[in-house]
């Protein structure tokens, strides 16, 4: 009989309707595939900048979003948020190796992707176009961040 050894790589996706738990099924699902994989020294910063990517894809749009974890095979993890809006928001339109400026204090937002940018060992962002659907609800863009062991002559920011 032979031993079944588990990948390590390995791929969850998740479309996440536009309602305001959105982001509570999305750290939900965070903590189950983590845990799952015997990953949970992940579990805070993924479960936190997740969470903030999806609220972003919420409050900045009108339509659905995807959720998809992948897990490399360098012991790093990428998350990527799709939404259905082309708009790349600042801070991720500054260079990768820009820091992050603090929201005013008071400010009700404008925090989140600055956390990303803080937390997150190496992030990006691209905008996919306007596509054929109606303005705002076209192709959209993708937000993502990478976390873990960095490969060796990583440069955070460049993108997988």
């Amino acid at each position: 009989m032979g031993t079944v050894s588990l990948p390590d790589t390995w791929v969850y996706a998740l479309r996440l309707p536009h309602d305001p738990r959105a982001a509570r099924v999305a750290r939900m699902t965070v903590r189950a595939v983590l845990d799952g994989h015997g990953r949970r020294e992940l579990l805070d910063t993924v479960e936190l900048l997740t969470s903030e990517l999806v609220t972003n894809a919420y409050r900045h749009t009108g339509g659905p979003c995807s959720l998809r974890l992948t897990a490399l095979g360098d012991g790093r993890l990428r998350v990527g948020v799709w939404d259905s809006h082309p708009h790349v928001p600042a801070p991720f339109t500054g260079p990768p190796g820009d820091r992050a400026v603090p929201a005013p204090p008071g400010a009700g937002g404008g925090r989140g992707l600055h956390l990303v940018k803080e937390y997150a060992d190496s992030w990006g962002a691209w905008s996919l176009g306007d596509g054929d659907g109606p303005p705002g609800r076209g192709a959209g863009k993708l937000l993502w961040f990478e976390t873990g062991s960095p490969g060796p002559g990583r440069d955070p920011g460049a993108g997988p």
